[in-house]
């Protein structure tokens, strides 16, 4: 497993099916192509993870956003305040998001990172990554490189993570699913919502 900095490499590594583990401003994460079968395998292999259990999408801008999921003007709206940054937003996903990210279900987490790295990576990888912690399911998310227990083609070193995940929340049934960054925040605006 090779750590370093170079986000091109790690790039490539992507689009050829493999894994690689970046830093985000909430903790580490393991990118997947999310359009390949091979690397989503490997994805809930790495992690020793149930496939029942979700895995969440990170994109590099609202474009990308808006080719995976469906979004109206409220969810627009919220979105342009809170992203990027570190909140996951449940939305509808569209056909050619593949099931086993949503496992069967019809909505998606989406994480805009607010992170220069990651967004570098996802944009010259040129497709969505998964966005899923680098631990084993169960076990706290890595917040430096040297916590990091799990595999990788290329782990990419970004220095230390503020290290509280993402508040996670249903931007379709209105309500928050996991408490995380900015929950305070992210709750109030669901009220207005």
């Amino acid at each position: 497993m090779q750590i370093g900095t170079d986000i091109r490499k790690a790039s490539e590594i992507i689009r050829n099916n493999g894994i690689v583990i970046y830093p985000t401003e909430t903790v580490y994460g393991i990118g997947a192509n999310i359009f390949s079968n091979i690397a989503l395998e490997k994805v809930f292999a790495i992690k020793k993870r149930d496939k029942d259990k979700p895995v969440s999408v990170a994109v590099s801008d609202l474009k990308m956003m808006e080719d995976l999921v469906y979004i109206g003007k409220k969810e627009r709206h919220f979105i342009e305040i809170f992203l990027p940054g570190p909140v996951t937003v449940l939305l509808k996903k569209r056909d050619l998001v593949p099931g086993v990210l949503t496992s069967g279900s019809e909505l998606v987490g989406i994480r805009f990172p607010a992170h220069e790295t990651t967004i570098n990576l996802i944009q010259l990888a040129g497709v969505p990554i998964t966005s899923t912690s680098a631990n084993f399911s169960g076990e706290a998310p890595p917040r430096r490189v040297d916590e990091i227990r799990v595999d990788a083609d290329y782990i990419i070193d970004g220095g230390e993570c503020k290290g509280e995940p993402s508040t996670v929340v249903d931007l379709v049934n209105r309500k928050i699913i996991r408490i995380g960054a900015n929950f305070e925040d992210v709750k109030a605006a669901l009220e207005d919502f």
